[in-house]
């Protein structure tokens, strides 16, 4: 339960952050570490909650986007990019850099949680 309670806390505040205006792109590292910090999970588990939150946040993001488009810039970003011109793969790896740096934050949230406690 804590674990799906992390998953969506991270993706509602990184939906917040990011509606934000002065916040920068990193802004929702700052609310992953906050949901690890107040939720408090074992590394691995805070790692793949952060991770799974922002993932599926930017990717479904990303996605929402590509489709009132019809497609059309995440073509042209994906031509640029090294990524053969494949929108798809442009939302996984939007999806992946926001994930990886969620979850390295939520995992550094984990361990300050631990650190705290000796």
């Amino acid at each position: 339960m804590k674990f799906i309670t992390a998953i969506l806390l991270t993706a509602l505040t990184g939906f917040i952050a990011g509606l934000v205006s002065f916040s920068p792109w990193w802004g929702f590292a700052v609310t992953s570490l906050l949901v690890a910090v107040l939720v408090h999970q074992k590394a691995g588990k805070a790692f793949l909650s952060g991770f799974l939150g922002l993932f599926l946040l930017w990717a479904g993001l990303a996605w929402w986007i590509d489709m009132k488009n019809n497609g059309i810039l995440s073509g042209k970003i994906a031509g640029i990019l090294p990524l053969g011109g494949n929108s798809i793969l442009l939302i996984l790896v939007t999806g992946l850099t926001g994930g990886l740096v969620a979850g390295f934050a939520a995992m550094t949230g984990s361990y300050l949680r631990t650190s705290s406690r000796k």
